[in-house]
């Protein structure tokens, strides 16, 4: 589970203001914009803009902090070093990133989102710290969704209805990020909850979390109703074959479970 494409191009598009002159498309809020105060900054924010891969944009990300220190995209840039370091399946640096976007802005919700995520994913039962970072999971994707609610455009470039759509994937991703953790604590019920409503707030479909869900009603004993969504999921011509391979297992784990509980009664 990773920050969604069409999250990313929004956030990409902040800095496109600095070369762009903003066409305002709405009359909605839009938050305060990040100026540079050299072109040499300029040429900085869009070395991280146009890198072409993780590692490339977390360089760059670093030469604007460490070359520009009162930059006002001190916190735009680390954002898009969390992300490239959550691309890169780089768990330990996702959250040292994100944890230095957080002192740069506090209020960043795409930081806490990808540190529920990675949070939620990494941890294990028997982690000696399983609560403390469950909780922290809990901390970052509920302050995530409640910021949301009022969040303005992030750049007047960006539609209502982009931003819009953005806001669902976004809120979708920290529900799941919930979901995951209570699969951690075995509160099945809880997590198929999370599972439903990230699915239905989400802007695009998303079959992982739907595989997920899937997963979360055969450990719960709803065997039928995993079927039937693990059944949705694969019934998508363009669904990716690992996803693929996800989903008839676990419906076969479903199938199996609902055949043996049939012998036992």
């Amino acid at each position: 589970m990773k920050i969604r494409v069409r999250s990313v191009t929004i956030l990409l598009a902040l800095a496109a203001a600095v070369i762009l002159p903003a066409q305002e498309t709405s009359t909605s809020p839009v938050a305060p914009q990040p100026k540079p105060k050299s072109q040499k900054e300029v040429e900085a924010i869009m070395a991280i803009v146009n890198a072409q891969d993780p590692d490339s944009r977390i360089k760059a990300a670093e030469e604007l902090v460490r070359n520009f220190a009162d930059s006002e995209f001190k916190a735009f840039a680390l954002q898009m070093a969390t992300i490239s370091a959550q691309q890169k399946n780089d768990n330990e640096n996702v959250l040292i990133y994100g944890e230095r976007t957080l002192e740069a802005d506090p209020d960043n919700y795409t930081a806490m989102i990808i540190m529920a995520q990675t949070l939620a994913q990494t941890t294990r039962e028997f982690d000696l710290d399983r609560e403390d970072k469950l909780k922290r999971v809990e901390g970052y994707a509920n302050k995530a969704i409640q910021l949301l609610e009022k969040a303005p455009r992030p750049n007047p470039n960006i539609t209502d209805q982009q931003w819009e759509e953005a806001k669902k994937d976004f809120r979708s991703q920290a529900f799941e990020a919930l979901g995951i953790a209570e699969m951690v604590r075995k509160n099945y019920d809880r997590a198929i909850a999370h599972f439903k409503t990230a699915i239905d707030v989400a802007g695009t479909p998303n079959a992982p979390t739907k595989i997920r869900l899937g997963a979360a009603l055969n450990l719960s004993g709803k065997h039928d109703e995993a079927i039937a969504v693990l059944d949705e999921v694969m019934a998508d011509a363009q669904l990716h074959p690992q996803l693929r391979s996800f989903a008839q297992a676990e419906r076969l784990r479903a199938v199996q479970a609902k055949e043996a509980k049939s012998k036992q009664q």
